[in-house]
Parts: C-alpha cells; structure tokens; sequence
C-alpha cells in the first residue's frame, strides 16, 4: 500500500500544481459587482426615502402654520359677529335706521279674536351726538371787499357770496350789486 499511498500523492500533487490555490478571481467578480450594486442600490434608495420625508415634514410644517393663522382670523371674525350681535349694539343700529321699539304684542286667536291691546309704536328719545363748532356763517359783503372771485355767482349757491340778480351785473358800473340774504335763497338738496 506504500506504493499506492505514493501514487496517490504524486497524482494529489499535481492536481494543485494545475489548479491554484482557492476560487478563481473570475468566479469572484460577479459576487463583488451584485454586493456592490445592492449597496449601492440601498443607499440611493435611503437617500430618496430621507429626501421624500424631508419634503412632507416641511409640507406638514407649513400647513401647520397655515392653519393657525386661519383659526386666528376665524376667532377674529367670531368676535366681531358677537360684539355686533350685542343687544346694546343692535339697538343702536335699528336706531341708525330709523326703527323705533315695538309696543306690547297682540295675538290673534285661531277663531280671528284678538287678544291684547294694540298699540303704535313710539319712538322714545334718543340722546344726541355732541355737538360739533362750525366756523360762523360769512358776512355778506360788498364785491369790492368781498375776497371770493369777482363776477356773478350762480342763483342759489350756498357760498355766503352775493349772487347777481337777472338783468343787474355783480360789480357793473351802472349802479351797486344787490346782496341776497340766506332767507331768499332757496334749498337746492335732493329728496327734500
């Protein structure tokens, strides 16, 4: 068995003579390049995944804020339907427009009785505004002293300054200008 022992080394030696010691580098690259791409792979994927996170944290950050500013103006708004829907701030606006407090209320019955005592509605007194000072009223003056632009004035204007009479000139030589009192002038206000 020696001998066989012998060849059988001798044959064992030459097989490692041919083939090199471990795996073939052509074996080992297909590995290396599939680990590298899923690496690779991954950290682009992670990197999408982070970025598309970023995005919807500011997104969310913004529709946040968006929303506080809308509640603030909503309890803004809420605030001023309810201090105008005051009884106190109702009175005074039904009394801008000229309404007045009802009387007591009558009823009609189902048979077309009344029941109460009708009666108009009344407006009770209201306090007035504080006066405001008006500069006093403009002399009426001649149109040698009178300070406005010399010549007739239209009939019926409220200026203070004399208005020219048909067939008189305001400042002619043919005798002086009539000066109009504010009892001959004549409102000219719309609707009254």
């Amino acid at each position: 068995m020696s001998k066989a022992a012998g060849q059988l080394k001798g044959r064992a030696a030459r097989l490692t003579r041919l083939m090199p010691a471990g795996p073939s580098n052509a074996a080992r690259a297909p590995f290396v390049l599939l680990v590298v791409l899923l690496l690779g792979g991954g950290l682009i994927t992670l990197l999408l995944l982070n970025s598309a996170l970023n995005e919807g944290s500011f997104r969310l950050s913004e529709l946040k804020k968006r929303t506080t500013d809308l509640t603030d103006e909503q309890q803004a708004l809420q605030r001023d339907v309810d201090s105008s829907a005051e009884p106190d701030a109702l009175a005074r606006r039904a009394r801008e427009l000229g309404m007045v407090p009802g009387g007591s209320p009558v009823f009609l019955g189902p048979d077309g009785t009344v029941r109460g005592v009708p009666s108009t509605a009344t407006a009770e007194p209201t306090p007035e505004p504080p006066q405001k000072t008006t500069a006093p009223p403009q002399p009426t003056t001649s149109p040698a002293t009178s300070s406005g632009p010399p010549g007739p004035t239209p009939s019926g204007s409220t200026t203070g300054a004399p208005a020219a009479q048909p067939g008189t000139s305001a400042a002619g030589p043919g005798g002086p200008a009539t000066a109009r009192t504010p009892a001959d002038q004549t409102s000219t206000s719309p609707g009254r």
